[in-house]
């Protein structure tokens, strides 16, 4: 395998295990805000869509912190590709809010 494969797979990886702790982490702290039953007659949008721009912020939070961090520690060379990962990551909060809540 070519180090470039093995570092876009090492990559993957990294990407993978921040979505999965992020997701996980924020699910768990936002817990308790909203409704789990959506389609009460008596419910309104405003708990639920509380938790959803919660949750955007702090993903948006997460996300900004991560950059900031894995681009001082890269070289210069291996920034490019960095912002292919941020676009995957910002494609993957819309998946994780449709996951959040059904």
């Amino acid at each position: 395998m070519s180090s470039g494969r093995h570092a876009r797979l090492a990559w993957l990886f990294y990407f993978i295990v921040f979505e999965l702790v992020v997701y996980f982490g924020l699910q768990w702290l936002l817990s308790g805000m909203g409704m789990s039953n959506q389609y009460q007659p008596e419910n309104t949008v405003v708990p639920n869509w509380v938790k959803a721009v919660t949750f955007i912020l702090l993903y948006l939070l997460c996300l900004l912190t991560v950059v900031m961090v894995v681009s001082n520690s890269v070289p210069n060379k291996h920034r490019g590709p960095l912002m292919h990962w941020v676009y995957m990551a910002l494609l993957g909060m819309v998946v994780m809010l449709i996951l959040l809540f059904s």
